[in-house]
């Protein structure tokens, strides 16, 4: 099973009536911006995901920006989605893959088996030629699905306090460095972590690069498969580290734990100490 779809092969299965529920994940900071978006352009028989609502709990300073969401609520979203058993579920963003990548992983780690992404998301559906639609979406039917959190490994602040294997930050190389911080309390990274950068592992226009480029750059950053197997994962608040989970799936490697709150909750705490530069 692959975890990507290029737009071509969705709008075939779509024509075809293949039974499957086409997510679009948008997240916008203004309220009703996002569904907004959704309504003036979709890929035909998408519902609309809100992606700070459904796929985040509460920030803090305890939790970060966007920590995991919680179980209930999220079994809410899955009634109002449809999600049954039987079903895959593709996901796609209209920006640069990071919403689509955090809908594939939450969805995963919720205990939904098959989850495919859109190649490009979006912007490549649309340079494809391939029609789209305006209105509130797919109407969805009863849902089967339940929540199982905790299908997908994780870690907590305590354990990437204890963690003695390799840690990989996977935001762009100026936020890891410390020389620019746009988002959370302090510049820089947990200490004795390498670099990964989630925007190396997918091409300038966010199309997927293939397995072996992936896994070209996961041995280029000096990283193993063997690493991998123990390794924690993270970024900002979850969301580059989720699409970049995505890629070393995508390319056959172990998939690391995912520390969700990531630096912004790292950061939060003035006693976590922080390392700068390359």
């Amino acid at each position: 099973m692959s975890i990507l779809v290029s737009p071509r092969q969705l709008h075939e299965d779509i024509h075809q009536g293949a039974r499957f529920t086409v997510l679009a994940s948008l997240w916008e900071p203004q309220e009703g911006a996002a569904f907004n978006q959704f309504s003036s352009l979709h890929i035909p028989t998408a519902q609309f995901c809100d992606a700070a609502g459904a796929l985040a709990g509460l920030p803090g300073s305890q939790a970060g920006r966007n920590p995991l969401p919680d179980p209930d609520k999220l079994a809410l979203w899955f009634k109002r989605w449809g999600l049954r058993r039987d079903r895959p579920v593709v996901v796609y963003d209209e920006q640069r893959g990071l919403f689509a990548g955090r809908a594939w992983w939450i969805l995963r780690w919720a205990g939904v088996e098959d989850v495919r992404i859109v190649d490009g998301g979006l912007a490549n559906w649309r340079k494809q030629g391939l029609p789209t639609l305006t209105g509130p979406g797919n109407i969805s039917v009863g849902a089967d699905m339940e929540v199982r959190p905790g299908s997908m490994p994780t870690a907590t602040l305590a354990d990437v306090k204890a963690h003695t294997g390799l840690l990989i930050d996977t935001r762009e190389p100026n936020r890891f460095a410390g020389r620019r911080e746009n988002l959370d309390l302090k510049a820089g990274h947990i200490p004795g972590a390498v670099n990964l950068p989630e925007r190396h592992l997918h091409n300038p226009d966010h199309t997927w690069k293939s397995p072996e480029q992936v896994r070209d750059l996961v041995a280029e950053a000096g990283i193993t498969a063997a690493q991998l197997e123990s390794a924690i994962i993270y970024s900002g608040s979850g969301n580059h580290s989720a699409l970049a989970i995505a890629a070393l799936e995508w390319a056959g490697l172990p998939v690391p734990r995912h520390f969700v709150g990531g630096w912004s909750q790292w950061s939060a705490d003035p006693r976590n100490p922080v390392e700068r530069g390359d």
